[in-house]
């Protein structure tokens, strides 16, 4: 008897070199074969397969996760999952770095665990998130909310502030024990540095930015897609040998699901523990930055002005604006190259991604590079004297003028519309908006 090979194979020879006895080859056809006289069924090759297409003639694959295990974490409380998922055999699944600041979940991690559970299901496999940190059990409830079915974590002193150091050797040891098919990890500076260092550790592929994540089911591949070429073209790309497959995602590209509450699920508490004296970096200080706009892929209206802002008093008016109506401004490519606007706050494929209620786009034309970083904005409000610039097209209201003309009446429309400025919401906006849109 010898190893069976199933038709779910990919053909990516990662247990080749596993085999003790070299019983496995690439046929002329590029199909795995096994030769039977070799063969010990000693099933070192079944374990290591990143799509279960091995088995033995005992038909036994890789090793199961028990749904209804349940594991107590040190408060004692218990998580199951409420009913027994109809999971294939790999169940090592898809996963998503839950990234955390000083306790503080990022939000990009709940909308990768909505997008995850999008690709677990066509994959029928669970969702699993990676929790490193000190003392950062309190989130573990809110990863169940939105949608993980498991979390592994390693709660230890050593992760209280990220390290690439630290993070990619917990990483790795993990990915390593149970191999994930797929690894999404949020576009954050914290996650591009560990991505970076996992994928290379770990010898796999990487695609970065990310706004569209697919699965081939024939082949269980992630169809990876982001901008290309300037964003001309969105290029769909693949890592067919290697796993995990891996992919950085914006914040705010991917939706975030709706929580469910009570919704619960299995800890698993890894034991990492890391000699600090042999570490190579240490954290002396963390500054923080104090702007009101630090945080502007969080803001709910966003004033932002491009290269027809024309210059230092046109964005004292967008200032005001901002002001005005509790939102924050920023800037295009262009504007960022005139040096009206520092970099930190430019929105665009080479800036941030923003998806805020309200978005003024002034003095923009609408170039694709910038509309991929604000395009999931609800409500786009757009000045500029071309009429037929795509950005005007796009927009929910445009309003053809002078930006100089139109600003200060518009501030003081929003003024007379909204008297109680500072206690208004954004969806009151909507409704302001269009009292101030037909400007004379």
């Amino acid at each position: 008897m010898s190893i069976i090979i199933g038709d779910s194979c990919i053909g990516c020879q990662s247990c080749i070199p596993n085999c003790p006895v070299e019983a496995l080859e690439m046929n002329d056809e590029d199909k795995l074969t096994v030769n039977g006289e070799r063969c010990v069924d000693c099933g070192k090759c079944v374990s290591i397969c990143p799509v279960s297409a091995l088995s033995t003639p005992a038909g036994k694959k890789n090793n199961k996760v028990d749904s209804h295990e349940e594991i107590k974490n040190n408060s004692n409380k218990k998580y199951a999952l409420k009913s027994k998922p109809e999971l294939c055999d790999n169940t090592a699944g898809v996963w998503v770095f839950a990234e955390q600041l000083e306790g503080e979940l990022v939000s990009v991690t709940l909308e990768l665990i909505g997008e995850a559970k999008k690709l677990a299901s066509k994959l029928n496999v669970s969702v699993c998130t990676i929790l490193f940190g000190d003392k950062v059990e309190d989130i573990i409830p809110i990863l169940f909310e939105y949608g993980a079915d498991k979390v592994y974590i390693i709660d230890n002193p050593a992760f209280h502030f990220y390290r690439a150091e630290t993070y990619n050797k917990a990483f790795c040891y993990l990915i390593d024990k149970y191999k994930p098919e797929i690894l999404l990890i949020g576009a954050t500076t914290t996650g591009r540095d560990l991505a970076g260092a996992v994928a290379t550790a770990m010898k796999t592929g990487l695609t970065a930015d990310c706004t569209r994540l697919d699965i081939d089911l024939d082949k269980r591949i992630l169809l990876a897609s982001r901008p290309a070429f300037g964003g001309n073209i969105m290029a769909t790309i693949v890592c067919k040998d290697r796993r995990p497959q891996m992919a950085t995602v914006r914040p705010r590209v991917m939706q975030m699901p709706e929580p469910e509450s009570n919704r619960t699920g299995l800890i698993v508490k890894e034991n990492f523990n890391i000699d600090k004296d042999s570490l190579r970096t240490k954290v002396l200080e963390i500054i923080k930055e104090k702007s009101e706009n630090a945080r502007l892929e969080d803001a709910k209206i966003i004033v932002c002005g491009g290269r027809g802002v024309q210059n230092e008093e046109g964005f004292i008016l967008l200032e005001k604006l901002a002001k005005l109506l509790g939102g924050v401004v920023a800037g295009s490519r262009g504007a960022v190259d005139k040096g009206l606007i520092d970099y930190k706050r430019q929105i665009g494929q080479t800036g941030q991604t923003v998806s805020p209620k309200l978005y003024f786009a002034i003095g923009i034309s609408g170039a694709i590079q910038h509309i991929i970083g604000m395009q999931g904005a609800e409500t786009i409000v757009a000045i500029n004297t071309d009429k037929e610039c795509p950005m005007m097209k796009l927009a929910t209201y445009s309003i053809a003028g002078d930006l100089f003309e139109i600003l200060p009446k518009m501030i003081e429309g929003f003024k007379q519309v909204l008297p109680n400025i500072s206690k208004t919401n954004t969806d009151n906006l909507h409704i302001a908006v269009k009292g101030v849109d037909k400007i004379d």
